[in-house]
Parts: C-alpha cells; structure tokens; sequence
C-alpha cells in the first residue's frame, strides 16, 4: 500500500494524521438568503492550542462554529476538523469532539447526575461522573433537577456535558457566561488544565480579558471576513509599544493629546476612554498631567502599560451597540 493510500485509509476512518491542524478553515463562505455572513474565511486552529474566536453580534462566528460542528452546510469553501469532514464524517468525528452550546438545552427534569449518566453513554470511555461533577463544582447539585439549577449551575454543567466524553477538541461558546467570579476561574483552570494535556480548545467570547488570558493565538472577524488574526502579544503590540490609558470626559481634543511631545499616538477609543502611545512613559505622564491640569479635566482612572485585547478589538469593530 504506498503511503498516499495509507494516508486516505487514515482520513476515511476518521483517525486524523500526526502534525495537521486540529481545525482548517479554507475559502469558507456562508449564505442566509441573500444575506452573506461569512464571507471568504480562513484560518488554522494548531493541535493542542486555545484559539479564541471573536467578534461583535453578527460577525459570522456562531455560523463558523456550527458549521466546524456539523450543524450547518457551507456554501463555499471546506472546512476540515481533526482532518475530517464535519458534514460527511459526522459519525467518526463527533466521539472526538465535545460541545458547549451558548444555550445549554439540557433535559429540565433531569437531575445533573442523570445528564452526565445520559450522555457517558453516547462515548466508548467516558470520564467517571462524580469526579466530573466535583471538577466543575457540582457535586452539591448533582441531585437537583436541571429546572432548577442556576444560570451559572446550568453553564458549569454544560462544561461537564461537553468534556464527558475525553474530547480530543473542545467547542467552547461563551463558556463563563452567567458565571460567578469563582466558577468563572474554575472555568478557567479547566480550559488550562485541557492545554496542558494535549486538548484544542476554540473558544467563543464576548468578554476580552477571557480571551487574553487563555488564547495562544486570537482571531477576530467581522462583517464575515477575518481582520485579525495573531497571538495577543503581537495584537496588542505588547512586546515594544508603551501606553498610557485614562478615563475622564468624552470628548477630548486628541490632536492636543497626539501633539504632546512624548507622545506618538493619542485616540478616544470609546467615550471618554483614552489611549496614548509613548516610548517614554515617565516623561508622558508629567506631559499629560500637566495638559489635564490646564483644561481643568479631572481624572476617573489612570493607567500605564500596553494596550489591552479590548482597545484593539473597539478599535477594529467600533463601539457602536449591534443586535
């Protein structure tokens, strides 16, 4: 058998070849009537990475992770994950892949204990339930009906439900939405935990410290097209670029801002949110307190550091609200 045959063999069976992406993203395009909502995409997701996914309302990304899923058709392009086709090898791929829905459907009269026992039963080896339970913080609940669980009880079970079965690849659709500040670090632990042995995670969020704390690499999209894609090191220009943030009133002269002599850059990123660029950030701060002072404008919060996901992120897509 040469190696080209063996290579297909291993693809047709659902087993995916040493080396290739956990998820590729080619020409994809989407249509919903005339409406075009994704629109030419690609992009790589590495084997064993956390890869954030983001955009405003609307952007195309729930679309692109349900088609990654199996759940929609493209209309142009492949898509290929864990080298396999999410549409014609369903049936190989979905016992390699777990699912957290941004809404949970779980069965309302089913305790937590029977959820986790329903779905061990769709994997081969599933993981023990009670340990499951205890890792996302319901082992208290287990006995309750899902009806009654809390919004964040309900996301932490959906978490379960998506690492039931072992996966090999994580879908991860605002994972901590509805969450405390403890169950959302305990979320957080978890998709870490998941890096480190070997699992790809795409994650979904609307919440960019989330994504810049977790994710090896970021990807944003709007409108269907990719506009950004890099660690958020390099996004944010973290490794060379200095930057004061401050908040005060809208409406700020930033011509005034951007012609303060240590200052290389200066933009109102939302209202009354500032940012200034500097390669001296000493000598900025007496500069900008100084002009502060003489416009009689008082100070909310002051910042020193590099540019955050967020300011890049309105930067991209606008601060304007979108359904």
């Amino acid at each position: 058998m040469s190696a080209r045959t063996q290579t297909t063999a291993r693809t047709e069976s659902g087993i995916s070849n040493p080396g290739e992406p956990a998820i590729a993203v080619e020409h994809f395009s989407k249509n919903y009537g005339p409406n075009r909502v994704v629109d030419d995409l690609n992009f790589t997701v590495h084997s064993g990475e956390v890869f954030a996914l983001l955009g405003p309302n609307g952007a195309g990304k729930t679309t692109t992770v349900e088609t990654l899923e199996g759940y929609r058709k493209p209309d142009g392009g492949t898509l290929r994950v864990l080298g396999l086709d999410p549409l014609r090898q369903a049936q190989a791929l979905k016992p390699q892949i777990g699912v957290m829905l941004q809404q949970d459907g779980l069965y309302p009269a089913l305790t937590a204990r029977e959820v986790l026992r329903l779905f061990a039963g769709y994997f081969e080896n599933p993981q023990d339930i009670n340990t499951l339970l205890d890792r996302v913080g319901l082992t208290s609940a287990a006995k309750t009906r899902c009806r009654r669980l809390s919004g964040g009880q309900k996301r932490r079970l959906a978490l379960a439900v998506a690492l039931i079965g072992n996966p090999r690849l994580v879908f991860l659709d605002e994972p901590t939405a509805g969450m405390d500040p403890q169950a959302r670090l305990m979320t957080w632990e978890i998709i870490r935990d998941l890096k480190a042995h070997g699992v790809t995670v795409l994650l979904t969020t609307h919440l960019m410290d989330e994504a810049e704390r977790l994710a090896d690499r970021v990807a944003i999209i709007d409108h269907g097209q990719l506009i950004a894609l890099d660690t958020t090191t390099n996004l944010t220009g973290a490794q060379h670029a200095n930057v004061v943030r401050f908040v005060a009133p809208a409406g700020l002269d930033c011509r005034q801002l951007a012609a303060l002599p240590s200052a290389r850059q200066a933009e109102e990123v939302r209202p009354g949110s500032y940012v200034l660029e500097t390669e001296n950030v000493p000598a900025l701060l007496a500069e900008l307190t100084a002009w502060l002072r003489d416009q009689n404008v008082i100070l909310s919060e002051l910042r020193v550091g590099h540019g955050s996901l967020e300011d890049l992120f309105l930067r991209l897509t606008g601060s304007e609200m979108r359904e």
